[in-house]
């Protein structure tokens, strides 16, 4: 574990006290937009991510806007081998965001990486919180943990992930309202499943960027199966402030349910990257793949009632402002979001 020069100098952690914060996954898609909202809301900070941004360029960029801020500190960390009560003594709120990310990669020998991180890493993070005193940690989990479901997915209905990464991530959530419930803790957690988080800095493996650099590019996109499968895709900018109200909210431990309302299936996604970029997409057509579901819908009845949630951006006003992200990348970065060849796709498309 190591803090960066630039932590060092602002304070190596900052100084505990009202309105410290810990993000881990910092360096990430949705971790540095938090990251950035909560500096914007005048939030100390502490970022962990195992991502270096000085040699990490993807890394570096995401997190531009906050290295330069003085209330941030990022601390370079494995979950499974840091001492993390130190990163997290003083903070009033845990984001638990890190995760190795994507439906697809999971199968197979990558599995070991996903159990340690997912499952390892949040179990001794949870039991650091409680140690230091942590009031409430937010764990982001994923649409992943349904499975096939017949209609929208409710809190309460049955969990059947049909992927190892669904598994990591249905477990790691398990972890989290076990230690929640014991009753010698004061932990609190919401457990959030947000469904397939899009927009700008969204991880080069996952669809909707692979499909709008497509049509930028003239790249191939390589669709699995027939384009019906149904995803309720939900805008960064909203996954934040669901993000932000579970951890204001004064429910206590909870499991919600985070999606953008209306889900659309991945041919109409094509249509609207022909329509924001003014280009076609490109596409060469494959069987699906292992662990991808039909469809996914999410009921936001609950996170209306528990966190005052309604998703804002529509999908074509979101992909436009994808779009606009992807054209403003430097040329070194931007083949990075590119779809690769069939061989070697591990493309997540339907992982949040």
């Amino acid at each position: 574990m190591s803090f960066h020069p630039s932590a060092r100098e602002n304070g190596a952690g900052l100084s505990p006290g009202p309105g410290m914060v810990v993000v881990t996954g910092a360096a990430g898609f949705i971790g540095s937009h938090l990251v950035d909202r909560l500096l914007s809301l005048g939030h100390q900070v502490v970022g962990v991510d195992c991502r270096d941004p000085r040699s990490d360029e993807l890394a570096a960029f995401n997190l531009a806007g906050a290295s330069a801020c003085p209330r941030f500190a990022l601390v370079e960390a494995d979950l499974v081998h840091a001492d993390l009560e130190s990163v997290v003594a003083g903070a009033e709120v845990v984001y638990h965001l890190a995760a190795v990310p994507g439906v697809r990669p999971s199968w197979g020998s990558r599995f070991v990486g996903y159990v340690a991180s997912n499952v390892v890493g949040t179990q001794r993070l949870l039991a650091a919180c409680e140690r230091a005193g942590v009031r409430r940690l937010v764990y982001a989990s994923s649409s992943s943990v349904y499975g096939a479901v017949a209609s929208v997915g409710r809190e309460c209905d049955p969990t059947r992930p049909m992927s190892p990464y669904g598994v990591t991530k249905l477990a790691g959530e398990q972890l989290c309202l076990a230690h929640a419930l014991r009753p010698d803790t004061t932990l609190t957690v919401v457990a959030l499943r947000y469904f397939t988080v899009y927009g700008p800095r969204q991880r080069p493996d996952m669809a909707i960027g692979r499909i709008l650099t497509g049509a930028l590019t003239g790249v191939r996109y390589t669709l699995f199966g027939d384009g019906s499968q149904r995803r309720d895709f939900t805008y960064v900018d909203d996954v934040i402030d669901a993000t932000l109200a579970a951890a204001d909210s004064s429910v206590p431990t909870t499991v919600v349910n985070v999606g953008g309302g209306a889900p659309v299936s991945l041919i109409e996604v094509i249509d609207v990257a022909r329509e924001v970029t003014g280009h076609p997409v490109p596409l060469t057509a494959v069987p699906p793949r292992p662990g991808d579901v039909s469809a996914t819908a999410a009921d936001l009845s609950l996170a209306a009632a528990l966190l005052g949630f309604q998703p804002r951006v529509d999908l074509p006003a979101g992909m436009r402002r994808q779009a606009q992200w992807l054209r403003q990348l430097p040329a070194g970065l931007l083949p990075r979001f590119a779809p690769p060849p069939v061989a070697v796709e591990e493309v997540a498309a339907c992982s949040s």
